[in-house]
């Protein structure tokens, strides 16, 4: 797929994420099935900012539910969330809001990093892939994947594929037919295919793994036909 002309931090409407989602299944058609049974969905964004990130590691490797229950204590607890609101509280009450202790030390780490000026999120949508990615890993606590998922949704990057996700390696162990989850490693030679758009692939995956998770997809009954495909647009086309 040839990338079009776009700047960094533009997420896609909703027409042109249809659109690239039939040019994905035609570069590879195992998604077809996912595409077929998950619903139209928006970018997932988040603010391009502290708090963005914060949510981003208060929600990992947490449910869903008890994800957004955190969240909502730490907006309440503190108010605004800012680095200087979280360097105001404190690990020990970042604690108290929900976060485990090794999150709490994260969260005022990349908070005076902030303050200090050794990360800016605004200039984060100047660099390309990889200087952002080694600019978000310099920091305690964030790893690729935190990176990846941060880019993906704050500044709407198209080409990441965070392959550690495990709701990513068991969609694509579903596409795939597969007895096994790939590897983070297998994963990611997996989705070159889908370059230049595979955060838009992630976001489909995603949406499959919810629908199955869900119960409002059954895969022992497979849809009698696949979603209408959408029409290319010129630049965005299968390569």
């Amino acid at each position: 797929m040839q990338p079009a002309k776009r700047p960094h931090g533009h997420s896609y409407t909703a027409d042109e994420i249809r659109a690239l989602r039939a040019d994905l299944c035609r570069v590879d058609p195992s998604l077809t099935l996912a595409n077929a049974v998950t619903p139209a969905f928006a970018w997932r964004s988040r603010p391009a900012a502290y708090a963005g990130l914060l949510r981003l590691v208060a929600e990992q490797q947490v449910s869903v539910a008890s994800a957004a229950a955190i969240w909502k204590r730490i907006e309440e607890g503190l108010g605004e969330v800012t680095a200087a609101s979280v360097i105001a509280a404190g690990e020990e009450r970042m604690r108290e809001l929900g976060m485990s202790k090794p999150k709490a030390r994260y969260a005022v780490a990349i908070a005076r990093a902030e303050l200090a000026g050794e990360i800016d999120f605004a200039a984060l949508a100047t660099k390309d892939d990889d200087e952002a990615v080694a600019t978000l890993t310099a920091l305690l606590g964030i790893g690729r994947w935190t990176a990846e998922a941060f880019l993906i949704g704050g500044y709407g990057r198209t080409d990441f594929f965070p392959a550690a996700d495990i709701a990513l390696q068991e969609a694509v162990r579903l596409v795939d037919h597969a007895e096994h989850r790939p590897t983070e490693k297998e994963l990611y030679a997996r989705a070159e295919r889908w370059k230049p758009y595979r955060a838009v692939a992630a976001h489909l995956l995603w949406g499959f793994y919810t629908a199955v998770k869900t119960g409002s997809v059954d895969l022992t009954q497979p849809p009698a036909h696949s979603a209408p495909a959408a029409g290319r647009r010129g630049g965005r086309k299968p390569r």
